[in-house]
């Protein structure tokens, strides 16, 4: 598939097919535990499978868990049942310890369970793109050095950060490579630490980065869909667009027509209905107002894409989640109409 053609026809599209980060809630229909649709990569391709067999989506779209890549690293993993797994502690404090660390083979921990997760979806899902996932290298590093002492180091300790994230950036090249070759049609590649960074630091840190990892695996069959939910990415737009992604996707901390206002033409930009507050606390009704606001707030851009704000959590009900497309599918109904009436 084109990548290139496919972002065309979507910016050019009477009716705008949404994009969720819709993964986890498939957990309810396979009726697994979170814990066991992480560990096998079966559970992953039917519940993507099921998911768009129930919703017409733009792209199916893979696991959004931040710490996969971290735990093939050797950081430490903590499970639960119907919550995404998050990884606490750190395991590099020093410049000899960021030296001393062993960059993983791509397949350790469970990267290998996502890899063929992804392989099996690719058979069973072809009638839409397929994105992979994986965490961005600033993001990966924090979870290396604990989240709350990173911007520290970045201040105190800039080599061993970097030599941190030269080690994570090169893993993360061989592991989106693998995803190439499954078939995958691109990747969501999350880098919401990030977004707590000053514009200078955000270049030095993170957007250099994954600007190389953009320039050594996107290309016209594979798509690089750029995440960051953080409060700040308004102000970090220019270090943002600089990684040359085709696609961004935003968090709902932010005015997402004042963002669109900045994005690219010939680029997608997706966002921003809150996974917590309405997704997965609100109601159908409220659900509906907030899409509604979204998508009423954007429709000046045609290269808008209505989205959830980051992943959807595992256990949000699918009343709210049909309330989400239904009310996107008669917007664009209504619009529709109203052109023809004009």
């Amino acid at each position: 598939m084109n990548m290139y053609r496919w972002i065309e026809k979507m910016i050019y599209a009477d009716e705008k097919k949404p994009m969720p980060i819709l993964s986890f809630p498939s957990v309810q229909l396979l009726c697994v535990t979170v814990k066991e649709l992480v560990a096998d990569s079966n559970y992953q391709a039917l519940g993507m499978k099921m998911l768009a067999d129930k919703y017409d989506t733009a792209a199916a779209v893979s696991f959004m868990d931040l710490s996969v890549e971290a735990e093939a690293f050797g950081a430490r993993c903590v499970y639960a049942a119907d919550e995404v797994p998050t990884i606490i502690g750190n395991i590099v404090k020093t410049e000899e310890e960021a030296e001393r660390l062993k960059v993983p083979e791509v397949g350790a921990g469970r990267t290998g369970v996502c890899l063929e997760g992804i392989r099996k979806a690719l058979k069973l899902i072809t009638d839409r793109p397929v994105f992979a996932g994986c965490i961005g290298p600033f993001s990966l590093a924090g979870r290396l050095m604990d989240v709350n002492e990173v911007m520290l180091y970045c201040y105190e300790e800039p080599d061993m950060v970097h030599t941190i994230l030269r080690k994570v950036t090169d893993f993360l090249i061989a592991y989106i490579l693998e995803y190439k070759k499954t078939g995958a049609h691109g990747i969501v590649m999350a880098e919401p630490l990030a977004g707590m960074l000053s514009p200078q630091l955000m270049e030095e840190f993170s957007s250099a980065y994954v600007k190389e990892i953009v320039e050594k695996t996107q290309d016209q069959g594979f798509a690089v869909i750029y995440h960051n939910c953080g409060n700040y990415v308004i102000q970090l737009i220019d270090q943002i667009l600089d990684t040359g992604c085709l696609i961004y996707h935003f968090g709902d901390s932010i005015d997402m027509k004042e963002m669109m206002q900045r994005i690219p033409k010939d680029c997608l930009a997706m966002g921003n209905v809150s996974p917590s507050a309405q997704f997965l606390n609100g109601t159908p009704s409220s659900v509906r107002i907030e899409t509604m606001r979204v998508l009423e707030n954007c429709k000046e851009f045609p290269n808008f894409i209505v989205s959830s704000g980051c992943d959807i959590p595992p256990l949000t009900e699918f009343e709210n989640i049909d309330a989400f497309f239904d009310t996107a599918k008669s917007f664009y109904y209504k619009q529709h109409l109203l052109d023809m009436i004009v």
